[in-house]
C-alpha cells in the first residue's frame, strides 16, 4: 500500500542537487508522467495497470451481486472506482510531499505502483518530531478521506451506483490508513515507531533497526496470517472486497510480505549507508594536481606530475586560473609513443560552475553535488578559491562501495 521512501538514492554521477535549486536531469524508469503537483513529478508505473485491471475485475464481480441491473456497464463503474481509489492514494502521498517540502526536504518524485504509492524523499528528517509528523500525515489524510466518503453516503440514495462507489472508497481508504499505521518499516507506522525510538534513545540508527526488524516480523505475520484469515472465513466475507479463493489469498500474502520484508531491509541498508557517508570527504579523496598550460605536451605534463607526486593535471590560462581538467580516461586512451605530440588541451574538459567542488564537502552533501553535475573529474577548491586538487568520480564511487562493504558496527 502507500508509504514513503527516504532512500535518498545517493549514487554518485546521477541527477540531483544539494540545495534544490539546480535543474535536475530528466527522470527515467518512473513510468508515465502524469503531472507535477507542487513541482514534484507524479509517475504511474506499468504495474499500476495490472492492479487496476484486477480491481476492475474483482469490484465488477461485487457489483454484479449488488447491482445486477448494470450488466456489462458494471466494469466501467469498476474502472472508475480503481482510478478514484488511486486518486485517494495520490492524496495520501501528496500529504507526505507537502510535509516534506514544508520541512525543506527535497522530494524526487511520487510513483503510483502495484501496491499503492511511494513518495521518494531525498533526505532524512532532522528531528524525530519531524519524522513522526512526516509519516503520520499520510494515514491521517486517508482517514479524513474515509470520513468524507462516509458523510457522502448520507447525500445519496442507498442501493445506487454513487452509494456503492462511496462505500467502496470509504472502506478502501480506511484499509489504507490502518495498514499504513502498522508499526514496521517501510510503512508509515514503521517510520512513526522509528521516530519514537529515536526520540527515546537519541540515536536515529537505533530507531531504524527497531522499526526494520518489526517490519520483518510484520512481513512474516502477513505471510502466515492472511491465508489463515481467509481459511477461517474472516477475509473473504460475502459482502467484502475479497471473494477470492485461498490460493489467490496466499499468493497475495506472499507478494505483500515480500514487499514489506524487502522494504524493511532497504531501510536498514540505507540507514547504515547514511552512518558511513561522512567518510566520503572531498578533501580526503582529492588527488594532488599540477597546473599546465593548454599547449603542454601530454608526456611533459605527466612527467611534471610524476616529479611532484601528483595524479592529475589542471589546464590554466595565462593568468594562472584553472580553466579545464585533463580527463584520466582520455589520458589512458593515448598510446605512450604519441603522448609527446598530443597537447593536454585536447584531452581536457572545460570547468563549468558545477564542476567546482568545495574541499570541505563531505557525505551526502558531496554526493548530492556530484549528482547535480555529472562529470568524470571535478576541480576541488578551498573557500578562498585556491585550487586544492582534482576529485575523480571513480575514486568517490570506489570509496562509496568500500564504505558499504564494511561490516555493521
Amino acid at each position: 500500500m502507500a508509504d514513503t521512501d527516504n532512500s535518498g538514492r545517493p549514487e554518485p554521477g546521477s541527477g540531483g542537487s544539494a540545495d534544490g535549486r539546480r535543474k535536475r536531469p530528466r527522470e527515467s524508469g518512473g513510468g508515465i508522467l502524469m503531472g507535477r503537483p507542487f513541482g514534484v513529478p507524479v509517475y504511474v508505473a506499468p504495474s499500476w495497470f495490472v492492479v487496476a485491471a484486477l480491481i476492475t475485475w474483482v469490484f465488477g464481480g461485487q457489483l454484479e451481486r449488488v447491482l445486477p441491473e448494470l450488466g456489462g456497464a458494471r466494469y466501467l463503474v469498476s474502472l472508475f472506482f480503481a482510478v478514484a481509489f488511486y486518486a485517494s492514494v495520490l492524496v495520501h502521498e501528496l500529504a507526505h510531499t507537502v510535509a516534506a517540502l514544508r520541512f525543506k526536504l527535497p522530494v524526487r518524485r511520487i510513483q503510483l505502483q502495484f501496491f499503492g504509492g511511494v513518495s521518494e524523499i531525498e533526505k532524512e528528517s532532522e528531528t524525530p518530531g519531524r519524522e513522526f509528523v512526516l509519516a503520520f500525515v499520510g494515514p491521517l489524510l486517508s482517514l479524513v478521506l474515509s470520513g468524507v466518503f462516509y458523510l457522502g453516503l448520507f447525500a445519496v440514495e442507498p442501493g445506487t451506483v454513487p452509494a456503492v462507489l462511496l462505500a467502496g472508497l470509504m472502506v478502501s481508504n480506511l484499509i489504507v490508513a490502518i495498514f499504513n499505521l502498522l508499526p514496521g518499516l517501510p510503512l508509515d507506522g514503521g517510520r512513526m515507531l522509528r521516530a519514537v525510538v529515536w526520540k527515546i534513545s537519541g540515536k536515529p540508527m537505533t530507531g531504524t533497526v527497531a522499526a526494520a526488524w518489526t517490519g520483518r516480523a510484520l512481513a512474516i505475520a502477513v505471510l502466515v496470517g492472511m491465508p489463515l484469515l481467509s481459511y477461517a472465513g474472516g477475509y473473504g466475507a460475502e459482502e467484502g472486497f475479497g471473494g477470492v479463493d485461498s490460493i489467490t489469498d496466499a499468493l497475495l500474502a506472499a507478494i505483500l510480505a515480500a514487499i514489506i520484508w524487502t522494504g524493511a531491509g532497504n531501510s536498514l541498508r540505507m540507514a547504515r549507508l547514511r552512518e558511513r557517508l561522512p567518510e566520503l570527504s572531498a578533501r580526503a579523496l582529492t588527488r594532488r594536481a599540477v597546473p599546465v598550460s593548454a599547449d603542454t605536451p601530454l608526456s611533459e605534463g605527466l612527467r611534471r606530475a610524476n616529479e611532484a607526486g601528483a595524479r592529475a593535471l589542471v589546464v590554466v590560462d595565462g593568468q594562472g586560473e584553472a580553466v579545464a581538467v585533463v580527463r584520466e580516461a582520455a589520458i589512458a586512451g593515448v598510446p605512450e609513443h604519441r603522448r609527446p605530440w598530443v597537447a593536454v588541451s585536447t584531452l581536457a574538459q572545460d570547468i563549468t560552475e558545477g564542476m567546482r567542488v568545495w574541499a570541505e564537502l563531505a557525505g551526502e552533501e558531496l554526493l548530492e553535488h556530484l549528482r547535480a553535475t555529472p562529470a568524470s573529474e571535478y576541480l576541488v577548491v578551498e573557500e578562498s578559491g585556491q585550487v586544492y586538487g582534482v576529485l575523480s568520480a571513480g575514486d568517490v564511487e570506489r570509496a562509496f562501495v568500500a564504505a558499504m562493504a564494511k561490516p555493521a558496527s
